[in-house]
């Protein structure tokens, strides 16, 4: 198999990301908003960086949020091997922490070592919960919990109960003097008053942002155990861009690009999502382009005017792909499902008979424009499994 200079580094970056994807599989005590499954912690993880982004204008002048979410980003990811740990169920602390070390040690140490030092330092800022940014970023993660329960339609009692007692005593107290308007936001909306202005809106839109967590792909997670879910797939990639970040060429904003990713797909809440081997027609890629902006006009909506236009244009920066910092987004949105297909033996390829030459057209390029060195390594692992059927 043909490889280009930069493998073993790109070997140990596509070994992290691929070892991240298990973290999809890692389930949290939080149901989602509809009630229809619990959350995993790849899904919790994207959530709480909209949340993140969304309080921004809370946030002091200390405050990095750009750090903030990768720090959220990066938070959980231990727990592939660690597990997670609810809140309301007595542990061990002094044991979950050595476990949490050494899974740290072993994934983050998958990376190569620029990228292993820097996410690790990311990580234990994170749980140190020193820096102004690292509290906002715990403050989000203590609270998102709560919030995701109180957004909820159907309000089950044992969960109220464990809601109520960590606003009244347990860690999100920690929380009201980090992000007091957003504690207060939360306690209010807990006591079942209806708080008016701007925390509403964005409430709001963080509440229809859930239901991306059940908008599911064609593609499948790593372990081909099932489909994925976009709110998921929205984190991986942008751990995808985080990771990438080297390959990507001159000019791109890797801190806006992740931006980009977080809310690239929040539109398949009403318009869905169109496999990219399925709608190939232009009349179905045009309905799937006019529907997305519908979505964007609703959704974006939703939010304080400011905010909203703010969100609405890097949505749309992201979908015209024109500057640097879209177009290496755009790669890397292609870049993820690809490996997860050849991890699951063909996955969606199969599923829609996809030749090498089709991906060529439809991935390769795009993912050439944006991030030059990498499809050549792409393509290097999926050409023998094409040769193998025939399928060129």
């Amino acid at each position: 198999m043909p490889r280009d200079s930069a493998s073993p580094r790109l070997d140990a970056q596509y070994a992290f990301l691929m070892e991240a994807d298990r973290l999809k599989t890692v389930e949290r005590a939080n149901q989602l908003m509809d009630r229809s499954r619990f959350e995993n912690s790849a899904e919790h993880s994207w959530h709480a960086c909209l949340l993140a982004l969304l309080c921004a204008p809370l946030a002091g002048a200390d405050v990095d949020i750009d750090r903030v979410i990768e720090m959220l980003m990066l938070h959980d990811i231990v727990e592939v091997d660690a597990g997670d740990h609810p809140i309301h169920i007595l542990y061990d602390t002094d044991e979950i922490v050595a476990r949490e070390k050494a899974a740290a040690d072993r994934i983050y140490g998958l990376l190569p070592e620029d990228l292993a030092v820097s996410f690790r330092a990311t990580w234990e800022e994170f749980e140190a919960m020193q820096s102004p940014t690292a509290r906002f970023a715990k403050a989000i993660d203590y609270l998102a919990p709560a919030l995701q329960s109180i957004g909820a339609p159907e309000q089950l009692e044992e969960e109220r109960e464990i809601v109520g007692g960590n606003l009244r005593r347990g860690r999100a107290v920690k929380t009201k003097d980090i992000l007091p308007e957003l504690f207060e936001f939360t306690k209010a909306a807990f006591e079942g008053e209806v708080p008016e202005g701007d925390l509403a809106r964005r409430f709001a839109f963080w509440c229809e942002s859930d239901r991306l967590k059940s908008i599911y792909r064609a593609t499948p997670i790593a372990d081909g155990s099932r489909k994925e879910n976009t709110g998921e797939h929205s984190w991986h990639i942008m751990l995808y861009a985080l990771v990438m970040a080297d390959h990507a060429a001159p000019g791109v904003d890797i801190a806006l690009a992740i931006k980009m990713l977080l809310l690239h797909d929040i539109v398949e809440v009403d318009a869905g999502d169109t496999p990219i081997h399925g709608a190939v027609t232009p009349e179905a890629v045009k309905a799937q382009e006019e529907a997305e902006i519908k979505a964007a006009e609703r959704l974006f909506g939703l939010l304080p005017a400011d905010q909203g236009a703010m969100f609405r244009a890097i949505w749309d920066e992201f979908e015209a792909a024109e500057t640097p910092t879209a177009i290496y987004a755009k790669s890397i949105d292609r870049i993820q499902p690809v490996l997860h297909n050849l991890s699951d033996d063909g996955g969606s390829w199969r599923t829609y008979d996809v030749k090498l030459h089709q991906l060529d057209t439809r991935v390769g390029t795009k993912i050439a424009q944006g991030c030059p060195q990498l499809w050549p390594y792409i393509r290097a692992k999926c050409e023998p499994w094409f040769v193998a059927r025939g399928a060129l």
